[in-house]
């Protein structure tokens, strides 16, 4: 089904029993967000408000709650999309079965946006004006500095070009309320590092022109999932949208700017080029609040909505949530294309668990030297590739592995890739450090904001080690070390003293020191040991072991090792690994709900059924 608006998706689930309706009041401030987590953590189905709060429109969230509602909404279309995709990655496809992508180039024409509506006549976003304090108000977390969009569709043109073609549509997130915002007048933008609208910011700091910018909220499905679309080369968001939502993207041209005609809210405006106010807190999706910083501010001039609009939402928070519904999606679309775009890259997983960008495990390839002795060699070229190019750019773990070696390696199937790796890794030669780097703005790890470092961890070759999980006989902790639970053969949590500024670091000497004497056991049997705040925890879910594991730790403070050692500037250990991945007194807050809702939404719970 080609969907024209958020109104028939929303129809269609209803029709399919895809759709819980709340027709009581409910308050945007906190406990709409709570109520959209229970569902979700429900596996229920999408929720349209019916009474906001404060608000004179509708809201919908968890439309793409879970996998199978995402294919469904896409179910017209996805096989189409892959098609192209995968024509787009190897033409002689075409030759090769005919049958298959007969369609397909004609399907590619097809979703090339419409040609503009024509001056004097309407579209339907245009069919009444709101204020900024009309939108539904959104809060999501306790300490969020405001109400948010979070399912913006940003859309920007470089200095001086009318061509739709050449358009930027991103999903960075919008503050509506809050911090030193004029109330209707005023927005936050928060765009991060390796964003296509930062580059037209860049522009138009050299031109006189004013930096318009136009805001889509709903709209057909395929609008929102455009606008968070790493896109290959030469392939636009909007004919990605059109290809999505098997309907050409309609457009319109009002005093300068693009409005989508099919979008439920459009606000325009101009950016300040001189000027940036505090943005946030937010709670994010690595699971803490993104701080207060400065970021551009945009002048409101309309607001724009259709006749039955309805506001389209998100809550984000520690994955997963239903933007991981974007990552699955993702994933579909694009798997023909990782070849092309990472020569010898055969799968690449950025892990939702973790945050997405601080985990991503790949598998590669060694190709050119089969007759030498197999050591990582060109898989590290791969793994250089995959940080140099894009959004993997921003990966902080990165752990690749010779596909050779295991042809049932999957990324997907987390337990078993560690577990791979781990008992080929050679602690002394395959880790691979990028220190005083950029990391995601996100994520408050490092050195300082968008500041930290990388780790490669490269492993190719035969067994090296039989893992387990159990500790030697006589194995004692050093004092303040306790409750050691293993989260996997070969990956030990143990339970450390709180991280002070002051013995943090002295605190991680002592555990290697008093440990030596294991070392040689550690290297055999169990290779990677983290130091937690709570070591049951971590290990009690794969998701917690993933999640505190890489979004605590920075690579060049908080790996160490147990026999560490420089050799002309390459370190490694000889012992096991030791990853410090406590809570530091630099870290964001932790997501964690207000009581007084939660007990209210335990209460409103009772009486929904689905």
């Amino acid at each position: 089904m080609s969907y024209k608006s958020l109104r028939e998706c929303v129809n269609d689930l209803e029709k399919h029993g895809h759709l819980l309706r709340i027709k009581f009041e409910t308050d945007p401030n906190l406990e709409m967000a709570e109520i959209h987590r229970r569902v979700y953590d429900a596996q229920g189905p999408a929720i349209l408000f019916e009474k906001v709060k404060g608000s004179p429109f509708q809201a919908v969230s968890n439309l793409y709650g879970t996998t199978e509602r995402t294919a469904f909404i896409f179910r017209k279309t996805l096989d189409k999309v892959r098609r192209v995709m995968e024509l787009k990655a190897d033409p002689m496809r075409a030759l090769k079965q005919p049958m298959r992508y007969l369609g397909a180039p004609f399907t590619a024409l097809t979703a090339l946006p419409k040609i503009p509506i024509a001056i004097g006549r309407s579209a339907p976003v245009m069919f009444g004006k709101t204020t900024i304090d009309q939108l539904p108000q959104i809060k999501s977390w306790p300490m969020d500095g405001g109400a948010f969009i979070t399912l913006p569709q940003v859309l920007t043109l470089p200095p001086n070009d009318t061509n739709i073609m050449h358009t930027n549509i991103g999903m960075y997130r919008i503050q509506l309320s809050g911090n030193e915002y004029i109330t209707n007048k005023e927005i936050g933008l928060h765009y991060q590092l390796h964003r296509g609208i930062g580059i037209h910011h860049t522009q138009y700091n050299q031109s006189d022109e004013p930096f318009r910018c136009a805001i889509f909220v709903g709209g057909p499905p395929s609008h929102a999932f455009a606008a968070i679309m790493p896109m290959p080369e030469g392939l636009s968001e909007l004919t990605f949208a059109g290809l999505l939502g098997g309907r050409r993207f309609r457009y319109k041209w009002a005093n300068g700017h693009v409005i989508s005609a099919d979008a439920d809210f459009v606000i325009t405006g101009t950016i300040r080029k001189d000027l940036k106010k505090p943005e946030g807190p937010f709670g994010d999706h690595l699971g803490y609040y993104s701080l207060t910083h400065d970021f551009p501010v945009m002048e409101v001039e309309n607001v724009y909505h259709r006749k039955d609009a309805i506001w389209h939402f998100t809550v984000v928070g520690r994955p997963p949530q239903e933007d991981s519904s974007f990552g699955w999606l993702i994933h579909q679309i694009v798997e023909p294309l990782t070849a092309g775009e990472f020569p010898g890259i055969r799968e690449v997983h950025a892990v939702d668990a973790s945050g997405v960008h601080p985990l991503l495990l790949a598998i590669g390839s060694e190709r050119y030297m089969p007759f030498r002795e197999p050591k990582p060699e060109e898989i590290l070229t791969q793994a250089n590739h995959l940080l140099g190019k894009g959004q993997t750019t921003l990966a902080k773990f990165l752990i690749i592995a010779n596909g050779d070696d295991d042809p049932k390696l999957d990324t997907h199937d987390i337990p078993h890739f560690f577990q791979h790796v781990l008992e080929r890794i050679d602690l002394g030669r395959d880790l691979h450090f990028q220190t005083k780097t950029t990391i995601d703005t996100l994520d408050y790890s490092g050195s300082g904001w968008n500041e930290g470092s990388k780790l490669v961890i490269a492993c190719c070759g035969a067994k090296r080690r039989e893992l387990r999980s159990e500790l030697p006989p006589d194995f004692i902790l050093p004092t303040g070390f306790s409750n050691p639970v293993f989260v996997q053969a070969g990956i030990l949590a143990v339970q450390s003293p709180k991280f002070e500024a002051d013995s943090g670091e002295t605190d991680i000497q002592l555990f290697t020191k008093e440990m030596a004497c294991f070392g040689d056991y550690f290297e055999q049997h169990i290779p990677l040991i983290l130091l937690v705040d709570d070591a049951k925890f971590t290990a009690a879910t794969l998701n917690n072991f993933l999640w505190v594991a890489f979004t605590r730790a920075n690579p060049s403070h908080d790996v160490h090792g147990i026999d560490s050692f420089v050799e002309k500037k390459h370190w490694g250990c000889r012992g096991g690994l030791a990853l410090d991945a406590r809570k530091k007194p630099h870290h964001a807050p932790e997501l964690v709900p207000d009581e007084v809702v939660t007990k209210r939404v335990d209460e409103i719970m009772k009486d929904l059924k689905w």
